[in-house]
């Protein structure tokens, strides 16, 4: 298992990421996964709803319930889990796990919080998506390139049992960037993401 860094910023992404896996692994996890992402899907479609009713709730209180603030990043933990078990980083079954906790509650070895800041900034909200517009389109071709590197990582995973580690270190940051870009565009947190795969 080797620890892919992440920088210091409110959302945190790391993964025990593993080098050497069995050879049919790439074969099989994806579809594994598919109970985990149809709960992720349920859970996606609340979280949208959620993000919405966080809109006003900063809008007029400068704050997110706790209880809401905790289900988002639960929903967020729970679709980055069941992603870096999909793209083989590790062969650890992500467990069923609805805990509404904005730390990690451990057990995966993605492990994935995001910090509850005191105060949002209660006028934040109505132009946040026009700011994260450029990260958007940086992230669509950071993900096309994505897209070849997997393949990369598919056969040469089939074919040697080994995870390219510029492959893995390149899938694990775009992840990390799409959920922090997916966590200011939710409302959850107003740092601004850094650009690019840090």
């Amino acid at each position: 298992m080797h620890p892919v860094p992440a920088a210091a910023e409110p959302v945190l992404y790391e993964v025990e990421a593993m080098r050497k896996l069995a050879n049919w692994r790439p074969l099989v996890q994806w579809f594994l996964a598919i109970p985990h992402w149809i709960i992720a899907s349920i859970l996606n479609s609340v979280s949208g709803v959620l993000a919405l009713i966080s809109f006003f709730a900063i809008l007029f209180t400068g704050n997110i319930p706790a209880g809401l603030f905790d289900f988002q990043v639960m929903t967020f933990r729970y679709r980055a889990r069941v992603t870096a078990y999909s793209m083989f980083f590790h062969d650890k079954y992500p467990p069923f796990d609805f805990t509404t906790s904005a730390d990690d509650p451990g057990g995966d070895p993605l492990r994935f919080s995001i910090e509850h800041p005191p105060k949002f900034n209660r006028w934040l909200p109505l132009v946040k998506w026009l700011f994260i517009i450029p990260h958007l389109l940086l992230l669509i071709v950071l993900a096309i390139g994505g897209f070849f590197v997997g393949l990369w990582a598919v056969f040469a995973v089939l074919f040697t049992g080994n995870y390219p580690p510029a492959a893995q270190s390149y899938l694990i940051r775009l992840n990390r960037y799409g959920n922090r870009i997916l966590a200011y565009l939710y409302l959850i947190s107003d740092h601004y993401p850094k650009f690019g795969l840090q």
